[in-house]
């Protein structure tokens, strides 16, 4: 469910940016044998003017970056958020509703699992109805009527708050009541707004469209400049210097939607299965009946 990471080897890393370290040490060679075959050592590039452009894409190429990282801090928090949401879900369940219904509060607290592993899954492009969490919480007819639905979360809060009201309706729950579940249901709704904001509006093009041309030319010149005074070694100063340029701003790539699978992907599968044994706790299950909690593997947590 997760993939690789690339470990603290640097061959690892030069070999996920191939391709760039390949044309970086292209654009250095003609350089060197332009200067030492051609003559063409004697007028070099100012290395003034170059010098400008550098601090100029590191800052650019540092500001998308930072972007991104906004985005992925705001998705983690959103997710705090979620878990303390349903925890607190969970004990107006717990409490609010009377204990001779308690199937009641069962069925609202497995569905509201369902929910969490619902929105896990459409963050991830996933389909919700095949998964085998989302599956386990939720009866068949609740399946058929999500294959149904464009959001399929936003109906399972539906479904949550259609069954409150019919409570409130019968006695069993009372107004003030009622009222504190509707906060924690706008709660829920503004979460899941809040992630979906992030996984639909992406960074604009134009950011890492830029930064990739400028590092680009960048590394078509700074062999120039560099090949008077460092002859041979002109070849891996090119790729050590356009490549933090690049790696910058590929951090800001793989940061850019926090849910993806990639490595540094939040660990949404670990918050959904700790969200979900929380809210088991409060049913009465522990840990024998509980399923695990993922943990680390290589130092990620999926």
């Amino acid at each position: 469910m997760m993939t690789k990471s690339l470990g603290g080897n640097v061959f690892n890393l030069l070999g996920w940016q191939q391709n760039h370290v390949i044309f970086y040490v292209g654009t250095a060679s003609v350089a060197y044998v332009a200067a030492w075959l051609f003559g063409w050592a004697a007028n070099p590039i100012a290395s003034l003017p170059l010098a400008v452009v550098g601090g100029a894409i590191g800052i650019f190429v540092s500001f998308r970056t930072n972007s991104a990282y906004d985005r992925w801090w705001e998705g983690r928090k959103l997710w705090g958020r979620l878990i303390n949401s349903s925890r607190h879900f969970g004990t107006q369940c717990t409490t609010y509703i009377p204990y001779d219904d308690d199937g009641t509060v069962r069925r609202i607290l497995r569905r509201h699992i369902a929910y969490v592993h619902t929105l896990r899954c459409l963050l991830r492009e996933q389909n919700p109805l095949v998964d085998r969490e989302v599956l386990e919480y939720l009866d068949e007819h609740e399946v058929i009527a999500l294959g149904r639905e464009s959001n399929p979360t936003h109906a399972l809060l539906q479904m949550q708050h259609s069954e409150l009201v019919s409570l409130a309706d019968t006695g069993k729950l009372d107004a003030f009541r009622l009222q504190s579940f509707d906060s924690t249901m706008i709660d829920l709704l503004n979460i899941q707004g809040g992630c979906e904001r992030i996984k639909k509006t992406p960074i604009p093009r134009g950011y890492a469209f830029i930064a990739e041309i400028l590092i680009r030319y960048y590394s078509i010149l700074l062999p120039f400049a560099m090949v008077v005074d460092l002859g041979l070694m002109t070849l891996p100063m090119n790729v050590l210097v356009c490549l933090s340029f690049n790696l910058i701003n590929e951090a800001g790539r793989v940061l850019e939607d926090p849910f993806t699978m990639f490595y540094n992907g939040l660990p949404l599968f670990a918050m959904s299965r700790t969200t979900e044994n929380n809210l088991r706790n409060l049913l009465g299950e522990y840990t024998d009946d509980l399923h695990p909690v993922p943990k680390p593997v290589n130092g990620i947590l999926m």
